[in-house]
């Protein structure tokens, strides 16, 4: 008897090894060139221009993140686990106001060390469910970091986590004005803050030195100048 089976849909149909193995492939150059272009230029670059630095088209990016916001949470999502982390490690510090001062010079650090990342931890992604469920784990941390901190006496009565929002964003941009001429201002800037956040007498890190007149000089005129982007075009 023959079979009068209808063939497989192309939806019913698994996806060839050889085939399987091609999009990993891609999925792999996509992410390394958004993470180069991310740390060098900011979340500012296109998708076009990290298509374009993968090597792969348009369609083949937008099949494997179709939104910016799919491709920032894949690209920092390891960066998100070591900022929760941050705040474990702060947490388990036996004394609460050394926790808070090391949390706070870790997470800016972090921001210096990638300007892609400097941009995220200063907006919100809502579409982007992972990394914003790591952001919330790492904020819920932060807010009894700062109650054990408070209780120490060391830590302002008037500080919130708002004054948190308001250093992470200072500190992405100084770190993106600066990251040339100056790389080393953000920390100038930490040590300030914290200085004002800590009440008379309270312990805190050696002030970094300012950085030399003529580099902030250097930084202040590039802000004046339009840099060059991923693609070698004026930003």
């Amino acid at each position: 008897m023959t079979s009068t089976a209808e063939p497989d849909s192309p939806a019913d149909r698994q996806p060839e090894p050889g085939l399987r193995a091609d999009a990993e492939r891609n999925r792999e150059r996509i992410l390394a060139a958004a993470r180069r272009l991310y740390a060098s230029h900011g979340l500012g670059v296109s998708m076009a221009c990290v298509a374009r630095e993968a090597g792969v088209g348009k369609a083949t990016l937008s099949r494997r993140f179709a939104t910016r916001e799919e491709l920032v949470n894949a690209v920092f999502a390891d960066r998100m686990d070591a900022y929760a982390a941050a705040t474990a490690e702060a947490l388990a510090a036996p004394d609460p106001w050394h926790g808070f001062i090391g949390y706070i010079q870790a997470v800016c650090a972090m921001q210096a060390a990638d300007r892609g990342f400097a941009d995220v931890l200063a907006m919100t992604f809502p579409t982007a469910k992972a990394l914003e469920a790591r952001r919330t784990q790492a904020y819920n941390g932060f807010l009894e970091l700062i109650a054990r901190a408070k209780a120490t006496g060391h830590l302002r009565e008037d500080f919130t986590d708002q004054d948190m929002v308001i250093l992470l964003m200072a500190n992405a941009g100084v770190v993106a004005a600066t990251a040339d001429a100056a790389p080393d201002t953000w920390r100038r800037l930490v040590g300030q803050m914290l200085r004002a956040w800590a009440t008379p007498g309270a312990a805190v890190p050696p002030m970094e030195s300012a950085p030399a007149p003529a580099a902030l000089y250097r930084a202040m005129v590039r802000l004046t100048r339009p840099a060059p982007g991923p693609d070698g075009d004026m930003e």
